[in-house]
């Protein structure tokens, strides 16, 4: 296989993984890659920009089984953001937001799963789960080595580069 060949492959596995679109995913590469001079590890904070999504924070805390239901339930206004609706599943969480579950969604038949994944889940490092009441609160940064990406991050720097 070619140089370019393992190169779109490693940035079809993140890609994927993440489940964004070609348009989004190329965003948080070329503004990585903007800001490329100025950061230690662009890697990392490629990562932790992709991690840090809503939805991603969903499927993390383990109120989703998938990242595209996680997606969908954001989608569907599920959650809220400090204590507004939020049905947005790029917004970028920061550190000291609190997720909770919406109202309304305690009455529909998905709330029972998603209270029995909260209470299986083990949440990441950056995330601190209330299993009870299904809030979570954004404490820190995701680390490279605590998420683990399936793929080789500078052979995606090296494919955007061209």
């Amino acid at each position: 296989m070619s140089e370019y060949g393992k190169e779109l492959q490693e940035k079809q596995k993140i890609k994927n993984w993440y489940n964004l679109s070609e348009t989004q995913f190329g965003k948080y590469v070329k503004d990585t890659l903007k800001k490329r001079k100025t950061i230690d590890n662009p890697s990392e904070v490629l990562i932790q920009k992709m991690e840090k999504r809503l939805d991603n924070a969903i499927f993390r805390l383990g109120l989703a089984p998938s990242h595209p239901q996680a997606r969908q339930m954001v989608s569907h206004k599920y959650f809220m953001v400090n204590g507004r609706v939020t049905n947005i599943p790029s917004y970028d969480l920061k550190k000291g937001d609190k997720i909770s579950l919406h109202a309304g969604v305690e009455k529909r038949n998905i709330f029972k799963s998603i209270k029995a994944g909260a209470k299986k889940s083990a949440p990441p490092s950056w995330l601190k789960l209330d299993k009870d009441k299904v809030e979570a609160q954004v404490v820190g940064n995701p680390t490279l080595e605590e998420v683990a990406p399936p793929g080789e991050i500078s052979a995606i720097f090296e494919f955007f580069s061209r």
